[in-house]
């Protein structure tokens, strides 16, 4: 029995959920993921699945075994790329991810300069506005902002920035200027759910709290087009500081209830605990760090 091509189908079983998903996977016969299940079941003398008409579900035992084979598999992977050079001349491929507007504006115009600069990396950049899971997506480093979690990740922080209320100055000079968060009742609001609710929107200032029913006249699936959309005075809007700073500096648009926003946060990379950094990796955030530092509006 090859034991580390049986550990490589028992992870995919496991990570797809059936035997005929993980032989997509690998891109083998159903009939060969399923004998190689059973024989490694046999050669163990335990069950590693509950099979039934709808999914497999590890057992105890399998559970068990599945997390020190992807230990394993994952040493077995570090040593090659360790051996290959991998961490020692920076080359390969490496998988990024980070927030839409935050990577497209700030992240990839430098992305680009690395590129030059590290001829032979080759960088597959993922935007997205969630928190991707490093180890599951098989994602290198993430640029996060916000509070991390207790996740067990190596985290780089970059700097910090904050949330701002903004308007077109015509549009509050017809509409009037609110002073606190309950004068927005009478306001259009151009909303982006992740950030704020479209019928509800809610502050804090010390120990008090607000929520304020609104009217979304726009509702929109990114934060460029919210800070768009209050550059034309269509209303008022919420995003981060720096997608907006340089509107706020022209004085195109005009921060509002700064007192009721909530304190700034962190910006930082982080990417999983690894016995070696691969070169690929150490150079970008060598690369990226300062250009970040200085080029961020936070």
């Amino acid at each position: 029995m090859d034991r580390f091509e049986a550990m490589s189908i028992v992870l995919a079983v496991a990570e797809a959920g059936s035997l005929s998903a993980a032989a997509r996977r690998q891109k083998t016969p159903l009939a060969t993921v399923s004998r190689k299940v059973s024989d490694l079941e046999a050669h163990l003398e335990t069950k590693l699945f509950h099979r039934s008409t709808r999914a497999l579900v590890p057992t105890d035992a399998g559970r068990a075994y599945i997390a020190a084979a992807k230990r394993i598999l994952a040493d077995i992977e570090e040593t090659e790329r360790a051996a290959a050079g991998e961490y020692a001349t920076p080359r390969g491929d490496l998988i990024i991810s980070a927030p839409v507007a935050l990577g497209r504006f700030y992240l990839q115009p430098v992305v680009t300069e690395f590129l030059a600069a590290y001829p032979e990396v080759d960088i597959h950049l993922s935007l997205v506005d969630r928190a991707v899971n490093l180890v599951e997506e098989h994602v290198d480093v993430a640029l996060r902002l916000g509070t991390l979690a207790d996740s067990g990740l190596i985290a780089v922080r970059i700097g910090e920035t904050s949330r701002v209320i903004c308007a077109r100055p015509d549009y509050l000079r017809s509409r009037g200027t609110p002073a606190t968060p309950d004068d927005l009742a009478s306001h259009d609001m151009i909303s982006y759910p992740p950030l704020q609710s479209p019928s509800l929107w809610r502050f804090k200032q010390g120990e008090t709290h607000y929520s304020v029913p609104v009217r979304s006249r726009l509702i929109v699936s990114n934060l460029e087009s919210a800070c768009d959309a209050a550059r034309a005075g269509i209303g008022i809007t919420e995003a981060f500081l720096y997608l907006v700073a340089s509107s706020i500096r022209s004085g195109e648009l005009t921060p509002l209830l700064q007192e009721f926003q909530p304190p700034s946060f962190p910006v930082s990379f982080v990417y999983s605990p690894n016995r070696y950094l691969p070169a690929k990796l150490r150079a970008f955030l060598d690369f990226t760090l300062p250009r970040l530092r200085g080029r961020l509006v936070l």
